[in-house]
């Protein structure tokens, strides 16, 4: 993500939307994103977004999900919200697995522990045991 400084920020006026929250006050929340032009008024020539929102259990309490809802209607966001959900759900968990991966492939050197440059198991320089590593160009 880039920086800029504050003074050279600018709305995108091209890119407004205004947003309204749906919920049932038990599982479902939905965003709608309804387009608008800079005066306001709505702006039919851009397509409405819905964005489903759940929290679900986990072992260290709820956890928000959220998950872009394709739909050209609420009535038609209201019958995939569960589905939209669920892709939302298994799509967290595949990044969860990827960052365990990810994290379990490192390789973690403790810091100010020296390299053991003689290649052997341990023990004084020159007491046998090592190999025959040569270091240098």
């Amino acid at each position: 993500m880039s920086q800029m400084p504050i003074d050279s920020m600018q709305v995108d006026k091209e890119n407004l939307y205004r947003e309204e929250a749906i919920t049932d006050q038990k599982v479902a929340s939905i965003r709608r994103m309804i387009p608008i032009k800079s005066d306001g008024s709505d702006d039919p020539s851009r397509k409405t977004i819905y964005t489903g929102q759940a929290h679900i259990m986990s072992q260290m309490g709820p956890v928000p999900v959220s998950a872009e809802i394709d739909a050209s209607s609420l009535e038609e966001a209201l019958q995939k919200f569960p589905e939209a959900i669920k892709e939302g759900i298994e799509r967290m968990v595949e990044e969860a697995k990827e960052m365990q991966r990810q994290e379990a492939s490192r390789i973690v050197v403790p810091k100010g522990a020296p390299p053991n440059l003689t290649g052997g198991g341990g023990g004084a320089p020159g007491a046998g045991g090592g190999g025959n590593i040569i270091l240098g160009s």
